[in-house]
């Protein structure tokens, strides 16, 4: 059996304002063709289907006319998304009777019966080979609040109610599907978390389920399932030697991300055994540019840019620019000088990164265009470091983790609002 797991496609993604639809279009059709080159029998989807909670409309219709094409034209494809933490759950959850009519199985919120135990039909997934012989179940769990975990019945005692619960759902999922499963058929979990040693991605993703201090150990997966595939972090990654992976983001979710090698996992099973996961590489649609390479004086960066040689290109296609200058003081109409040395030239300017020689001169670290693209954690390490010239203590970071978490907690709960 052949499977792609992938994740964070972030559909109605916008860079520092310049719209991601093209790009994303682009991997879309990509993918295609991969399930039909590589013969695939499974597609996995774990998380950040869409990049905010209310995504465009566009994006809506990019992903179903997406999942048209996939049923149209592969359809003895298995389908499984499930929810991350950018996406809306009751949003996902509402065409659920319809999708599910295609066969498609999309999973927004923790689904539970009328007596609050887990409903495992839903949760665990057959997965079929072109025989149409159930080959893998996988538990498609969407990402967990803190309000998924029933928290009330841990023990009073246990070192982290938050990592407990998590623990708990996966292991009820993993003994039913050991239960379910015959010894020819593989066990896969599907998630959206933060993991223990994994490596995140500088300004792009934010730290879930309370702060860095609940990052799940890799045992929750690597002694139940056969392969774990999870979404959240941007950078591809296997974690621990084990079958536990991150497929990354498929296009660069912000500047940092300019040197990923964007990709997809293809996972071969025999049977249960987990032969190969080979990465498939996302052809770079858009190309980011750094001039100069280093910060250096506006003179010499405009005489860059006056000699930067770009092909011709439509708006949609062309390579998205960040300027790094060096400078003494605040430069006067820096960017009108910027974008005259770029003004016959096919490229999107979208940032301007300054840095100062002489660093009393320096103004804010949190101006409008950084707060764009800073995580909350940072926002609060910068601004208190701004005030007391040191890093804030780790007592103040976790007690702002866990407002913060009881904030995003709420803003779902408003958003599920009828």
């Amino acid at each position: 059996m052949r499977i792609i797991h992938t994740s964070d496609w972030h559909l109605g993604h916008q860079l520092l304002g310049i719209s991601r639809q093209f790009e994303q279009q682009q991997f879309l059709d990509w993918l295609f063709t991969q399930l039909q080159l590589h013969k695939v029998d499974a597609l996995l989807v774990a998380g950040d289907i869409f990049d905010s909670a209310n995504p465009p409309a566009w994006a809506w219709q990019q992903l179903y006319r997406f999942l048209a094409k996939l049923k149209q034209q592969l359809p003895q494809l298995n389908i499984v998304l499930v929810a991350g933490n950018h996406d809306s759950p009751s949003k996902l959850d509402a065409p659920d009777q319809l999708l599910k009519a295609f066969d498609i199985s999309i999973i927004g919120s923790l689904p539970r019966l009328d007596d609050q135990q887990l409903d495992l039909d839903k949760l665990i997934i057959e997965l079929t080979n072109a025989q149409g012989e159930v080959t893998a179940r996988v538990a498609a769990v969407p990402f967990l609040r803190a309000g998924d975990l029933d928290l009330a019945s841990i023990e009073p005692d246990c070192d982290d109610k938050l990592i407990a619960g998590v623990a708990r759902i996966y292991q009820q999922l993993a003994h039913e599907i050991k239960h379910r499963n015959t010894p020819e058929q593989a066990s896969i979990a599907l998630g959206h978390a933060y993991m223990v040693s994994s490596q995140i991605s500088e300004m792009s993703e934010r730290r879930i389920l309370g702060g860095n201090q609940h990052a799940l150990p890799i045992s929750i997966f690597s002694q139940a399932f056969d392969y774990t595939g999870l979404g959240h972090l941007h950078r591809p990654q296997q974690l621990g030697g084990e079958p536990v992976y991150y497929s990354g983001s498929v296009i660069p979710m912000s500047l940092a991300e300019k040197d990923y090698q964007h990709q997809v996992k293809l996972l071969e099973f025999a049977g249960p055994q987990l032969v190969s996961v080979e990465p498939l590489i996302i052809p770079r649609t858009i190309e980011i540019l750094r001039v100069p390479a280093k910060p250096q004086p506006l003179t010499q960066v405009l005489a860059e840019l006056t000699e930067l040689t770009v092909v011709e290109k439509p708006l949609a296609e062309q390579p998205l620019l960040e300027v790094l200058v060096l400078l003494e003081q605040p430069q006067a109409m820096l960017r009108d000088k910027i974008s005259a040395a770029l003004a016959d030239k096919a490229v999107r300017l979208v940032k301007i990164s300054t840095s100062y020689r002489d660093q009393k001169n320096q103004p804010s670290m949190l101006t409008t265009e950084l707060l764009n693209q800073l995580q909350p954690e940072q926002v609060f390490s910068l601004k208190y470091f701004s005030q007391y010239n040191e890093q804030p203590p780790q007592k103040y970071c976790q007690a702002f983790s866990e407002l913060l978490s009881t904030y995003q907690q709420q803003d779902q709960a408003q958003d599920n609002k009828p």
